[in-house]
């Protein structure tokens, strides 16, 4: 990427936004400007947290392009011919159909010159010309920007954890018209666990469930025998209410789409076509013979340093087992067991769901940031013209 440093928009000249072509390959002469795209996210994540475990690989953001569930489109921002800003434009197309999630990063020394407002706005009509009416957008906040002073705390419509209001993503957020729904805080932890931690924890949840569940385990793939079962799991993660008085609510939100076995299968197929593997570990309660809790976790298989923890779901009924805490350990066992190159794993929880940030804090994680979910809704359809091919 051509040097920006030190640069301003006024300087430099005027912003363009337009669609960016994605090659077929990378070694494409065409890639350049998709390769400069994916370096904008990267510098932007490592300004963010100070390392770019969070940031795309050009390989990986270039296989997400075929996810049958999800269209993506992405908007640059040039200044002399140079990329300096990039929004991400998520559509879903199983579910949620109304819904554009947006994903924006700017240079961090082009920030604050109305680089971003011009980018979220091309975003916004060409979201509108796609016939969406709601947009997701999220802002991130590292651990050393959060303070204990109230008047610094943006609180979101969920009542629970806060962003940095002296935040200058905050502020973005605000100004263009979005409202703060929801917190997740973001958590880290080093990997391989110890072995005498490990094995503290599994007998405190064997001495909790008295040997009424079994493990199972799986890659990739689930087995024939679990699939019906795994499909109606996946079902249930809808139904769950949050309680946290009690356990083992789901580590994410549902996702409002009705599994079968032929979807899981599908879903199965897409990640590993965009380069995923899945590491899962399923509890069966003996006496019924069924499912009763899963929790997941995903590699990249071009990159397996970095790894993320993903669902983690115990039926209600079956709470007040420690259920959570023994899969969620025996999982990360595996993970190292099968892919010892992992480092770190991160993960995401609500931040009103205590049992599970219990559960990771015994498992060692800590606390990295959080990250601020905002909502907008949009007017109309917009039939015109967004941005230049």
């Amino acid at each position: 990427m051509a040097e920006t440093a030190g640069m301003t928009v006024d300087e430099a000249g005027t912003v363009q936004v337009e669609q960016l072509w994605v090659p077929d390959t990378l070694d494409s002469p065409e890639a350049a400007d998709f390769l400069d795209a994916v370096e904008v996210g990267r510098r932007v994540r490592m300004e963010t947290w100070g390392s770019d475990d969070l940031a795309y690989t050009p390989l990986e953001k270039l296989l997400e392009f075929s996810d049958p569930y999800e269209r993506q489109i992405i908007l640059v921002a040039k200044v002399d011919g140079v990329i300096v800003g990039v929004v991400d434009i998520a559509l879903p197309l199983a579910d949620n159909m109304d819904l554009a999630e947006f994903t924006l990063d700017i240079l961090p020394e082009f920030q604050g010159q109305g680089v971003g407002r011009q980018l979220l706005e091309a975003a916004e009509q060409l979201a509108r010309a796609e016939g969406r009416t709601m947009v997701l957008v999220d802002t991130n906040h590292p651990a050393t920007s959060l303070t204990e002073v109230p008047e610094d705390q943006m609180i979101p419509g969920s009542g629970a954890g806060f962003v940095p209001v002296s935040s200058r993503e905050t502020d973005f957020a605000k100004k263009a018209g979005y409202t703060l729904q929801h917190i997740e805080q973001f958590s880290s932890c080093i990997l391989p666990l110890d072995s005498q931690l490990v094995a503290d924890l599994q007998l405190e949840a064997e001495e909790a469930n008295g040997g009424r569940y079994v493990l199972h385990h799986w890659t990739d793939r689930c087995p024939e025998p679990w699939l019906e079962a795994v499909a109606a799991l996946e079902n249930a993660a809808g139904e769950v209410v949050r309680d946290d008085a009690e356990e083992d609510a789901p580590e994410v939100e549902a996702s409002g789409m009705v599994f079968d076995t032929a979807v899981l299968r599908e879903t199965e197929d897409a990640a590993l076509a965009q380069g995923r593997r899945t590491v899962v570990t399923a509890v069966e309660h003996v006496d019924s013979g069924k499912l009763v809790g899963l929790t997941t976790i995903s590699v990249l298989a071009h990159r397996q340093d970095v790894v993320f923890q993903d669902d983690t779901l115990v039926l209600q009924e079956h709470r007040g087992n420690k259920l959570g805490l023994l899969i969620k350990v025996a999982n990360m066992e595996r993970l190292s067991e099968q892919f010892p190159d992992a480092r770190v794993i991160y993960t995401w929880n609500a931040p009103e769901n205590r049992y599970l940030l219990t559960v990771n804090k015994q498992l060692g994680f800590t606390t990295a940031g959080v990250t601020g979910l905002w909502q907008k809704e949009l007017p109309g359809r917009d039939k015109g013209p967004t941005v230049s091919e």
